[in-house]
């Protein structure tokens, strides 16, 4: 039958990831560190055989991309559908500064209502809309045999996860967050979408920076 895989891959680490800061649509670099997981995560995903490879716009997605691109010899196809959440007001800020500014909104983002991030920016359901657009219009460009690398951001991955799964809203928290550098599989079958893996390429790490909200901790 015909197969049809997406990996949702996230950046490597950057600054703000480790010291918890909202990144957002701020266009933070990959550290060393970063720079590091994302070579490493290339040559695994390398040996999968991508067809095709595209990215958000923010730089630490698109230099995360292009170490697989490298490789693979295909073009990274940049797509601003596939950014992280827009944080408004709490972009910049660590978790711990936003519960102090903004307390009730900003718990009830991480309870998972729908609210605007930081007020002013997205819910979490914009982000899924946008960002499964994008990846529809990917896959529609291409056959019946696909691998679809997805160079995103944890939360919008997040978002993704939640939607083509077709799990309530409310239940999108269920899902952990992704490391650095680490992916997800999903694939389509006659019924939908099934989870083939789940923050997939590494031995256990802290999981920073998980949407800006939570402390680090190990998965």
């Amino acid at each position: 039958m015909p197969s049809k895989r997406v990996v949702l891959w996230r950046h490597g680490q950057t600054e703000w990831n480790i010291v918890n800061r909202f990144q957002g649509h701020s266009d933070i670099p990959l550290n060393e560190v970063g720079v590091y997981q994302a070579q490493r995560a290339a040559v695994l995903l390398a040996g999968m055989k991508p067809t095709a490879i595209i990215s958000s716009d923010l730089g630490r997605a698109q230099a995360t991309a292009n170490e697989l691109a490298k490789l693979v010899n295909l073009p990274v196809h940049t797509d601003v559908d596939l950014r992280e959440t827009n944080g408004g007001n709490w972009e910049g800020k660590t978790g711990k500064e936003n519960r102090a500014d903004d307390f009730a909104n900003f718990v009830r983002w991480i309870d998972g209502d729908d609210n605007p991030a930081g007020g002013i920016g997205e819910t979490r359901s914009e982000v899924a809309d946008r960002a499964v657009r994008a990846i529809e219009r990917a896959l529609a460009n291409g056959g019946d045999e696909q691998l679809l690398i997805v160079a995103t951001h944890g939360g919008t991955a997040r978002c993704v996860l939640g939607r083509l799964l077709a799990l309530p809203q409310s239940h999108w928290g269920v899902i952990g967050g992704l490391s650095n550098a680490a992916w997800s599989i999903l694939q389509k079958n006659p019924r939908g979408w099934h989870l083939v893996e789940h923050n997939a390429g590494s031995l256990p790490e802290p999981i920073y920076g998980e949407e800006s909200g939570a402390e680090p901790n190990l998965r």
